[in-house]
């Protein structure tokens, strides 16, 4: 008799049958779907990416600079001609990823929309009322902002990352400058300018929760489309024109709109999902050096000597957030 063996007449010891190993869920017509781990940048591909987001929204001041039509009728168009170019992707190839965003998911991406139009709707304006310098510096305070709005929904930013932020707000504040005037029409802008600031963080962390399950197409169809009535609707609201322009007008608003807008915003909204709301909008902020470094190029517009200690400045704040994202327990 072996041992172990049970003797003639007796049952043995049953040994339970192992338990099948659970296969991953697949989302229809895909593999598994791989997410980084919790807390850590994503790969090189994301951050190759987010060049391209940065390198691309960069093109944005220069090119509003350069177009000859209002502020908020530019903010509409950029918005208005992306969705005209989602929409066969979205309805031809999306459709199942459309209907798949739920009730919640609609309302999400509909909310970073009415996030992304307040942004616009004040930050540009605010240009207008108060110093560029002034407007940028308050605007470029989104890093901040999407910390405390994280803090708020249970995620405690490392001191580092805090720090990192700070410092990547103090080299953009190193380029433009901050001239605060106490006029009541500067301090308006002032404020307009700062609201801007706290929209646009709060559209990357809508952005990103909705991103966790939705598809990038999805979310910036539903995102843009919100954006675009609610800038519509302002500016029928405010008398803005939104025609009668020159033909060279309508190739700068379709340039904006390839660059800026499908290129960049697209590109974050790809990339947040796995980088993280802290990473991007900070990584954002090397928009300003990178805007300067386009309207020297393209405007003759020569930038300043502070340009470039100040860049230096904004990517070590960068540095310090990206490590400390890394240190984060996945």
């Amino acid at each position: 008799m072996s041992p172990g063996a049970a003797p003639a007449g007796q049952a043995g010891p049953v040994t339970p049958a192992p338990k099948p190993t659970p296969r991953p869920e697949r989302s229809p017509g895909r593999g598994p779907e791989r997410k980084p781990p919790a807390g850590h940048p994503g790969g090189p591909l994301d951050v190759a990416l987010l060049a391209l987001a940065v390198a691309s929204v960069s093109f944005s001041a220069p090119l509003i600079a350069a177009t000859a039509a209002p502020a908020l009728a530019v903010a509409f168009w950029r918005n208005a001609m992306a969705v005209g170019a989602l929409t066969p992707l979205a309805l031809l190839r999306h459709r199942r990823e459309l209907r798949g965003l739920g009730r919640r998911g609609v309302l999400l991406s509909a909310g970073a929309g009415v996030l992304l139009a307040l942004h616009f709707g004040a930050w540009l304006p605010s240009l207008h009322m108060t110093s560029v310098a002034s407007s940028t510096a308050l605007a470029t305070t989104t890093p901040i902002w999407t910390a405390l709005l994280l803090r708020l929904r249970g995620q405690r930013p490392p001191a580092l990352a805090w720090a990192g932020m700070v410092v990547a707000v103090l080299g953009v504040v190193m380029l433009t400058g901050v001239d605060l005037a106490l006029s009541p029409r500067a301090l308006a802008g002032d404020a307009l300018a700062l609201v801007g600031g706290i929209a646009a963080a709060g559209y990357v962390v809508l952005g990103a929760e909705v991103r966790r399950t939705a598809s990038t197409t999805a979310y910036t169809y539903v995102c843009y489309g919100t954006t675009s009535v609610l800038l519509l609707l302002t500016c029928l609201a405010s008398g803005t024109a939104l025609g009668g322009y020159s033909g060279a007008t309508w190739l700068k608003l379709a340039a904006l709109t390839v660059t800026a807008q499908l290129l960049g915003h697209s590109m974050i909204n790809r990339v947040v999902k796995g980088l993280g709301p802290s990473v991007t909008s900070t990584a954002l902020l090397l928009e300003t050096p990178g805007a300067a470094l386009i309207a020297a190029l393209w405007l003759g517009q020569t930038p300043q000597a502070i340009a470039y200690p100040a860049l230096a400045v904004i990517l070590v704040g960068l540095a310090l957030v990206v490590l400390a994202d890394r240190r984060r327990p996945g």
